[in-house]
């Protein structure tokens, strides 16, 4: 016997309000990092193919930190380990919001990113091992991605972007996973002990309730450190504490402590961390001979074709999937054209997808800077297929996007929020009945008529 219809979650549906400001407010940041992080990149590329690629070279190549404690590193390696920290710190507490707050909290909900994350990361290892006979998975870069929306100016309506962002997480998550198992170098199992230890002596703090940030930054530079040297990648402990992070409201709180702490970080991730990662990282030198190697070299044209076709094929098949054979269902407002759109966006490969590239390839240093440049490639063309997409859909969004921001009675809270509040109702037929009045009161002064009170005793 099939399920009832009501018991069914629809997938895309419309957030709860304090979810939707929540939102709002991330995707604004990013929005606004994803543009400097473009501008970063671009700097890089054209700072790389001038006359002043060697002083570039020197720079991103200057050694510096305390060679006593292993971190006399340069200035590439302290963005791609130290400043990336930051940013999967933020990662670790968008994640954790989510599994206690935000979509991925209800199993039915979760599952439908989770798949599409998963999809969206086989395919492309899928495509690339068919080109290549190897594997090297591509992940979403959220702020790249937010970029081009505002670039393009679409009015996507909100749970669409939620549904990115979530994506982007969980497919953070597993690069995460990937980075932590497959990029790990020789254990010291001493410094890993310590790094635990920290760690532990991180949460119990939080615990207690011990405030200061005095406490925490020392600690977590130490934690840092000692991930660092343990050989584990570094990153890992930037994850490690966010997730640590209480991102639950008690009733005396208008913010719990990791959304708090988010705010406060994120601008520091997405206006400083990321785009110095991009211009130290970015910066490879592009000439006709290497793009045509792009196209022709079989590492290379894997990780474009991961991007632009694996990418959107596997999030839109495992979104497709997940809707077809769950309880799930599409929201009937939002097409499947939609759902392919953003599936698009997600083939938007930068901040990780270059990391991985430099871990998967740091013995070959030539091949590295070739498949950085794939990324690029791959995501500039990503970017071009999806802002197509997503101009084909504009007018829809649009109407989508002022159907849900409506406020006619002017309360603050967009109307569709307070369908099923009976005094919503009845303001709103009081404010229809005030200018029908109106309009029957000018319609009889045109008239010459005496002009008679017909709104209600």
């Amino acid at each position: 016997m099939a399920a009832p219809k009501n018991r069914r979650s629809v997938f895309l549906g419309r957030l709860p309000l304090p979810e939707r400001n929540y939102l709002a407010d991330a995707l604004r940041t990013e929005t606004v990092g994803g543009v400097l992080l473009l501008v970063a990149a671009v700097a890089a590329l054209l700072w790389a193919n001038t006359p002043l690629r060697d002083s570039y070279e020197t720079v991103r190549s200057f050694h510096l930190g305390p060679g006593s404690l292993g971190l006399n590193l340069s200035l590439q390696h302290w963005a791609a380990d130290g400043l990336l920290a930051v940013f999967f710190f933020v990662a670790g507490i968008e994640l954790k919001r989510e599994l206690v707050a935000g979509e991925l909290r209800d199993p039915k909900a979760a599952i439908l990113p989770v798949v599409a994350a998963l999809c969206g990361m086989a395919v492309p290892a899928l495509v690339y091992f068919t080109v290549a006979a190897s594997a090297v998975p591509t992940a979403t870069d959220i702020a790249f991605a937010l970029a081009v929306l505002a670039v393009i100016g679409t009015a996507l309506p909100s749970a669409l972007r939620a549904f990115l962002l979530t994506l982007a997480v969980v497919d953070d998550l597993f690069a995460i996973l990937i980075i932590a198992i497959f990029f790990t170098s020789t254990l010291n199992f001493a410094a890993l002990g310590f790094a635990v230890l920290g760690l532990a002596v991180f949460w119990l703090l939080l615990r207690k309730g011990v405030r200061g940030w005095y406490v925490y930054v020392p600690l977590a530079v130490v934690n840092w450190a000692l991930m660092y040297n343990s050989g584990v990648h570094a990153t890992i402990a930037g994850v490690a504490m966010g997730l640590m992070l209480r991102c639950t409201r008690r009733d005396d709180e208008r913010r719990s402590p990791g959304e708090h702490i988010e705010h406060l970080v994120r601008p520091l991730s997405a206006g400083l961390a990321v785009p110095l990662f991009a211009l130290f990282s970015a910066g490879v030198a592009v000439s006709g001979g290497a793009l045509s190697d792009v196209f022709t070299r079989p590492e290379t044209l894997g990780v474009v074709l991961g991007l632009v076709v694996g990418k959107a094929v596997g999030v839109f098949g495992g979104t497709w999937a997940a809707a077809r054979f769950t309880r799930a269902e599409l929201n009937p407002d939002l097409k499947w054209p939609d759902v392919l759109a953003v599936a698009s966006l997600a083939g938007i490969g930068f901040t990780v997808s270059l990391l991985i590239g430099e871990l998967a390839f740091a013995s070959d240093p030539v091949l590295m800077g070739e498949v950085k440049a794939a990324v690029l490639v791959g995501s500039l063309m990503a970017a071009v297929f999806a802002s197509t997409l997503l101009k084909l859909r504009d007018n829809k969004y649009k109407k989508l996007c002022a159907d849900e921001d409506r406020d006619e009675d002017e309360d603050g809270i967009p109307d569709v929020y307070e369908q099923d509040n009976p005094e919503f109702h009845l303001r709103m037929a009081a404010k229809y009945e005030a200018k029908a009045a109106a309009h029957r009161r000018l319609a009889e002064v045109a008239a010459g008529r005496p002009t008679h009170d017909h709104g209600p005793a």
